[in-house]
């Protein structure tokens, strides 16, 4: 927290929230992270859930290609065909939205906050599981992809981006994030940075994930969407 000399808080009123999709919003990660594991070995990377999850949550699909390229010397178009074929299958049978995030967004409309996603995640896996949780109407036109910057997180770049195009300074922004990457990424955007740990992906992890999140700059770790407001 911001205080001047008198211990008050000068920190600038929250103008947007701008959330992480996968592990935020829905409740993507386990499924995510087990196509992953299952994709990355058929491509010649061989590593446990917990390997995937500290060296690609939250990185995009040109960034986790190149991970495989630089381990196996080898070029991988086909990756992430691959990944999404299996991916989007059970996204379809198995996708929810995250607990709380319906009340969050009626939250934030009632108190006239704007909120956009700024995700690694490429425009067809976003559409996919907007659709499937019946979340598209609520972010129509409010939902940035790695897809549209050279520099995906932990680069500040697309939460810059968000920002410009909703028409809020950064210093007004709140982003909510699960990864360290895109911790990163919204403090080096110079935005306010809160720690999310409430995702499946995490349940046994919340922990030691959230002092994780701290270190890269959260100033709170969330359990749950709920406590968002709080922060506002």
């Amino acid at each position: 927290m911001s205080q001047d000399a008198t211990g008050a808080d000068t920190r600038a009123m929250t103008r947007l929230v701008i959330f992480d999709f996968d592990g935020v919003v829905v409740d993507s990660e386990p499924i995510s992270l087990s196509t992953l594991r299952d994709t990355l070995a058929h491509f010649g990377l061989d590593l446990t859930i917990d390997a995937v999850r500290a060296r690609f949550l939250g990185n995009s699909v040109p960034r986790i290609a190149q991970a495989i390229r630089a381990e196996t010397g080898r070029d991988q178009p086909g990756f992430a065909a691959h990944w999404y074929d299996m991916l989007f299958a059970r996204f379809r049978a198995e996708l929810r939205a995250m607990p709380g995030i319906t009340e969050l967004l009626d939250a934030l409309d009632r108190r006239g906050v704007a909120y956009c996603i700024a995700s690694g995640s490429a425009y067809q896996r976003l559409d996919v599981s907007l659709e499937v949780t019946g979340l598209a109407p609520r972010f129509a036109g409010r939902v940035f992809s790695a897809d549209l910057v050279l520099r995906g997180k932990p680069a500040p770049d697309l939460f810059l981006l968000a920002a410009e195009r909703m028409g809020v300074a950064p210093g007004e922004c709140l982003v909510v994030e699960d990864a360290p990457a895109g911790i990163e990424a919204a403090r080096a955007a110079g935005m306010r940075a809160l720690g999310f740990v409430g995702g499946g992906h995490l349940a046994a992890l919340a922990q030691s994930h959230g002092v994780l999140l701290t270190e890269r700059g959260a100033e709170r770790v969330l359990t749950a969407l709920d406590e968002v407001t709080a922060s506002l």
